[in-house]
């Protein structure tokens, strides 16, 4: 079967990387992928707004499964319209979607269905959000409530940072925002848990944590994220069946009674608070870095994991992985996450050998006259599969040294909760 891929960051890349293992694939298509997947695919550079377009190619070449990787399209309804043709499709629709697309909408549901997560309160404009600053006690976490690529989130350690995002938020930082959420802040451990599902069944798939601040020491600005270790630390058989019974379950029901099911990942990003879960978000997607961080350990067919979920069959599958811990390191274009240089060449790129337990996933890349360009704010992913957490970032900091990158930066201390110095 020919498959089509939706995306191009280090997340795209890692599906089509872990795909092409499947005999059953003859073709990958990346729509528009990136430098790493032009080796294992044929890039498409169509514009994904235009639902026609993209639909026209995928019966003319006669794409059996599309995987649509980031979130805007599944937002905006790409599932649901690609369906209409009969064309299978791994994602959720665009109701679903909304777990994502509106961090409204998820707290509402969570009120409903007393799915615990932190306090809140939603407010119109500026005036209302600032008055209600007053009375407020600090740390508080302000969020926008559209999509935002993982950066719409502020912790904010007194008024005048509270302010500060109020007015970016509404100033339009993140699109046109006609809400915001601020929060009580939550003092424990973020976890990322996955799960994936095909409308009526679902099953685990893994854990992670990010690091999303954009220095050591989990300071500065927060990003997409500076990378990633899985197995979470904290996860456990209890911890694990907590999150199933009260966040979970919940929100499927939830849906369902909304009229929709859900197909595809879920990300429910977790705060730990006294072996408690508490929801900070949902994502209707892999997570990016953690899917590049979690997918290699994956011993069962992706493709045949994809298949069953869009045949509503997942139940019928035993979905197996390799025992071993996996760390990402992502490396960043200088300047990120604010302004930083792009069409910058990246040499060297021969001297860093891949195999099974050393990965190198692109995201802001580009190949032009066979040359490689950094076209992002986070370039390029180093995944290493190792017995420990120790081994596998020194692997990971060896292959950058090697690479030798004058246009880049990264986070040495990715994982640091759990490798002891």
């Amino acid at each position: 079967m020919k498959v089509g891929i939706i995306g191009s960051g280090g997340r795209e890349h890692a599906i089509c990387e872990v795909l092409k293992k499947s005999r059953k694939i003859t073709k990958i298509y990346c729509f528009p992928g990136n430098a790493g997947t032009e080796n294992i695919s044929q890039n498409v550079n169509l514009d994904l707004e235009n639902f026609k377009k993209l639909k026209n190619f995928i019966l003319e070449n006669k794409i059996g499964l599309i995987i649509v990787g980031p979130e805007k399209p599944l937002v905006d309804g790409l599932v649901d319209y690609l369906q209409k043709f009969k064309i299978k499709v791994f994602g959720p629709n665009k109701k679903a979607s909304r777990l994502e697309g509106s961090k409204i909408f998820t707290k509402k549901l969570c009120k409903k269905y007393n799915i615990p997560t932190a306090k809140f309160g939603i407010f119109q404009n500026k005036k209302n959000a600032k008055k209600f600053l007053k009375n407020s006690k600090y740390p508080i976490v302000i969020k926008a409530d559209n999509l935002a690529s993982g950066k719409g989130v502020y912790i904010c350690k007194n008024k005048i940072d509270a302010n500060h995002a109020i007015e970016e938020i509404f100033n339009g930082k993140f699109g046109k925002a006609k809400n915001l959420l601020i929060e009580e802040f939550l003092n424990g451990e973020e976890m990322s848990f996955f799960t994936i599902h095909d409308g009526k069944n679902y099953k685990f798939f893994g854990t992670a944590q990010d690091h999303k601040r954009v220095f050591e020491g989990d300071r500065g600005k927060n990003t997409g994220g500076m990378g990633a270790y899985s197995p979470s630390r904290l996860i456990n058989n209890k911890l694990q069946k907590k999150i199933v019974n009260k966040i979970i379950k919940p929100t499927l029901a939830g849906l369902s009674n909304q009229n929709t099911k859900y197909l595809g990942f879920l990300y429910t990003g977790l705060m730990i608070v006294n072996d408690e879960p508490f929801l900070i978000e949902f994502n209707v997607r892999m997570g990016d870095p953690e899917c590049q961080t979690i997918i290699p350990k994956l011993k069962t067919d992706l493709y045949e994991i994809f298949l069953a979920c869009c045949e509503e069959r997942l139940n019928k599958l035993n979905v197996k992985w390799y025992n071993k811990k996996s760390l990402c390191i992502v490396l960043c274009s200088k300047g990120y996450p604010e302004g930083f240089k792009k069409n910058v060449e990246i040499k060297n790129l021969n001297k860093i050998i891949t195999n099974q337990d050393k990965l190198l996933f692109h995201a802001g890349t580009i190949k032009k006259n066979k040359k490689i360009y950094a076209i992002g704010g986070r370039v390029l992913n180093f995944i290493s599969l190792s017995k420990n957490f120790s081994s596998a970032r020194k692997n990971i900091i060896t292959a950058i040294h090697k690479l030798n990158w004058p246009g880049g930066f990264f986070r040495r201390d990715i994982g640091y909760k759990v490798i002891k110095k």
